[in-house]
């Protein structure tokens, strides 16, 4: 069977900073306690439960915490946290992603310059929470269209747009073309990391010219979630999986080629694990196929 692998596809670059101090960290003060992180360091079970094993334990509050190492996660907090965390004399490492860090920055310089700021992305995700922190009290959030309020609301205004980092193209140009018919100024800061749109553009293409699809990654990511949408939209063979503990054989029983995406959370060797395990089924796929000719040769035979 072929196995055709997306690339780019996998941990992106504030990803594998992120794993990188987090592992340092974990490291550094393991007679002390561990590390104590606001929330999982990323969207990928798997990789939590390993790093709470190596002394990294998510926490969903600085409730109770005082002069710990506390690890901020690649999507970012709201300035008060930091602001609390300091008063609890947490030591601080923060892991933000460097192009969420740029997100957070622009919404801030809207909001300076005068803009009403419109983000798109998932409002209650956790990158959105940090960067509405810091887009003033107006400031909206949508994922589509559809959640911009109606007019006469934003007719006449300043507006300013950023865009959460792994958001597709498509979905920041739906609401600007909305915006652009309403704002006496708009201003569009497009935010989306290129790591996104390149893993999104490989994963499309890949999809397009396998029989099988497999997005493998954390069904909490929003990236894997919209890696698996564009996938399924183009390949109606497409399966959103975990680990590859979760691939169905019977998946691959009329097919001959399979392609592999990977959301930003996702560790290379959990893509080699997913490609071993397709070998695997190929290997028993011809293995059957050879069968069926000999069986058949041997019933010609005999008659």
């Amino acid at each position: 069977m072929l196995i055709n692998v997306a690339r780019p596809s996998g941990c992106c670059y504030g990803v594998a900073r992120a794993l990188n101090m987090a592992r340092r960290a974990a490291k550094e003060h393991r007679e002390g306690g561990g590390v104590k992180s606001l929330g999982p360091l990323i969207h990928n079970p798997q990789v939590v439960h390993d790093l709470q094993a190596a002394g990294v334990t998510p926490v969903q509050s600085l409730d109770g915490l005082y002069g710990e190492p506390l690890l901020i996660r690649t999507h970012g907090v709201a300035p008060a946290v930091i602001e609390q965390a300091e008063l609890q004399n947490l030591q601080v490492i923060d892991a933000t992603c460097p192009y969420v860090a740029r997100a957070q920055q622009a919404a801030a310089q809207l909001v300076d310059d005068g803009f009403r700021v419109v983000i798109v992305g998932e409002a209650g995700h956790a990158e959105v929470i940090g960067i509405r922190a810091r887009a003033g009290a107006d400031a909206l959030v949508v994922a589509t269209p559809d959640d911009l309020p109606a007019p006469p609301a934003l007719v006449g205004e300043r507006i300013g747009v950023v865009v959460q980092t792994t958001q597709t193209p498509a979905a920041l140009d739906a609401v600007v073309r909305v915006l652009s018919g309403r704002a006496a100024e708009l201003r569009v800061v497009n935010t989306i990391c290129s790591a996104t749109t390149k893993r999104q553009q490989a994963a499309a293409e890949t999809a397009d010219a396998v029989e099988v699809m497999l997005v493998l990654g954390g069904r909490n990511s929003g990236n894997t979630q919209r890696l698996f949408a564009i996938c399924a939209a183009i390949n109606p063979h497409t399966h959103l999986i975990e680990s590859a503990a979760e691939i169905d054989e019977r998946w691959f029983e009329d097919a001959d080629s399979c392609g592999v995406s990977a959301g930003a959370s996702t560790p290379e060797e959990q893509i080699q694990g997913v490609i071993r395990r397709l070998e695997e089924i190929g290997e028993r796929k011809a293995q059957a196929a050879i069968k069926a000719i000999e069986d058949n040769r041997d019933a010609s035979e005999s008659e």
